[in-house]
């Protein structure tokens, strides 16, 4: 079982919620995600494990047992090209959970017209996988699920370097 971390804090919502298909409809995975405060703030690692992708706007954690869990910052956020984040980490780096990883600054993110809403997702999961869901307010750190399921697609993850 693995503990998946709330990155940021806000309000934990589902999935379905989230204003892009790739996400609302499970296409990468089940998972949560947290509308967060709108503060500037920094972006915690959900798992402990390696940092195998990382953008300004999204990144990957891979954890020893091979799951990956991917963490999205905002919707069309990639169109910023980096403005608004500030990595904190680099590919490669192993980090534990709850480590900052990236800053950023919602409000802003908001402020350019983008939704800032933060995917949560457990990669190449079976979409039963992910239970004990958060509900509500969480706390930057507050567990935000739970990736339980032993039969996942596969242990040996396409996100391991």
């Amino acid at each position: 079982m693995t503990t998946v971390l709330a990155p940021v804090a806000g309000v934990a919502v589902r999935l379905g919620s989230v204003p892009d298909p790739v996400f609302s409809e499970g296409l990468v995975g089940p998972g949560m995600a947290i509308e967060p405060d709108r503060t500037p703030g920094r972006v915690l690692s959900p798992i402990a494990g390696t940092i195998v992708k990382l953008h300004p706007h999204a990144f990957v954690v891979v954890g020893d047992d091979g799951r990956g869990v991917l963490v999205h910052l905002g919707i069309d956020t990639v169109e910023l090209r980096g403005e608004g984040f500030e990595p904190l980490a680099a590919e490669g780096d192993r980090v534990s959970a709850g480590q900052p990883v990236v800053a950023w600054d919602p409000a802003g993110i908001e402020a350019g017209g983008r939704h800032p809403i933060c995917p949560v997702v457990a990669l190449d999961a079976a979409a039963n996988a992910v239970t004990g869901l958060a509900a509500g307010a969480v706390g930057a750190g507050d567990e935000l699920f739970e990736w339980s399921d032993p039969a996942d697609v596969s242990r040996e993850s396409r996100y391991r370097p």
